[in-house]
């Protein structure tokens, strides 16, 4: 096990990238080498985010000219299809990779390619990348080379629906994810419906006919089932900055105590937190958190069960969850950074 990880960031600009860097400067185990920016290259990472002043002392470097592969490990924090462009040969270098887009996701590589609407240009690697959700793959993990952080709406929906698939006592054909966002999740770009004056005093759904998480979440949730699952999954935008409320929606087919169900599945788990019975998370409780807050409910006693799922999309849905596997894949103790109280108010 190495005492001290050399870490690179690609794409350090976004909202993701900032998370990381302000996770990883509180690592006692993690040294940054390098933070890349094509457009901000020379520019002191203190500068443009004035929050890690006195926290990190570097300057962004061109991508073409950052000494990646002296790294332990690499993130990319950028859209999708950059990571697979260039981590085959940071790995052929020895260097392990932790992939914050979603470029090795999903394991068919014709379902990624028709909602990612680009060709795959290394789907061997695919079959060798670990989906990094540490509720489900923990030991595969520890000995990954490549890790495909999960995205945030599936983090939450994933976690919500596991205890209930992988017992059976749900009918998989027929579940309903009704999910929020806050303008973040669409990242630190200039778009018309995230400006604050589209966005504040609304609501909307979005990508009712298909977002590109949902093969992401049947994927995981045919895993803990056993066998294909009907979802009918449904995105919205709220005026939030940060967070994500995932309310789920399965049909009772097995009769067992729900409470004890979820309280005995994630009883070993640091980042996941059943509430008591009838509570009503919200996101504001795991906000700047690495924390899956979840609420089980039978309404009227009746055959159907909701589950409330909430986590902060820039955390437990991006950041923070990456620096879990980082914790796993070098043998740290898992909470190792990330034992952060959420912000309130």
């Amino acid at each position: 096990m190495l005492n001290q990880v050399k870490v690179g960031i690609v794409g350090g600009t976004g909202y993701t990238g900032v998370e990381l860097l302000r996770l990883l400067a509180l690592h006692p185990n993690v040294t940054l080498h390098a933070i890349t920016s094509r457009g901000e290259a020379g520019m002191r990472v203190a500068d443009m985010f004035p929050s890690l002043r006195g926290r990190i002392d570097l300057a962004f470097t061109d991508p073409a000219q950052a000494d990646l592969k002296s790294c332990d490990v690499v993130f990319f924090a950028t859209p999708n299809g950059i990571a697979m462009q260039q981590a085959r040969e940071l790995l052929d270098a020895g260097v392990r990779v932790i992939d914050l887009a979603a470029d090795f996701r999903i394991k068919d590589v014709a379902v990624w390619e028709k909602w990612y609407g680009m060709q795959h240009v290394c789907p061997d690697l695919i079959a060798e990348a670990v989906y990094g959700l540490p509720e489900v793959n923990r030991a595969a993990i520890k000995d990954a080379r490549l890790v495909a952080n999960p995205g945030c709406y599936p983090t939450a929906v994933q976690l919500g629906f596991l205890p209930l698939l992988e017992a059976g006592i749900v009918d998989p054909d027929h579940l309903i994810a009704d999910a929020k966002s806050g303008v973040s999740g669409a990242g630190r770009k200039a778009e018309t419906h995230i400006l604050f004056a589209e966005a504040t005093d609304s609501f909307k759904a979005y990508g009712v006919g298909g977002h590109r998480h949902l093969p992401e979440i049947s994927q995981g949730l045919a895993s803990a089932s056993g066998h294909k699952v009907g979802l009918t999954f449904v995105p919205h935008l709220t005026p939030l900055v940060r967070g994500i409320h995932a309310t789920l929606y399965g049909t009772i087919k097995k009769e067992t105590d729900l409470q004890q169900l979820f309280e005995d599945r994630y009883a070993d788990e640091p980042f996941v937190d059943v509430m008591p019975k009838g509570a009503h998370p919200e996101t504001r409780s795991v906000r700047g958190a690495n924390i899956c807050r979840i609420a089980v409910h039978r309404p009227q006693g009746g055959d159907k069960v909701v589950v409330l799922s909430v986590i902060d999309n820039l955390v437990k849905g991006a950041a923070g969850q990456a620096v879990q596997n980082l914790n796993l894949m070098f043998g740290f103790e898992e909470r190792m950074g990330l034992e952060i109280v959420p912000l309130s108010p």
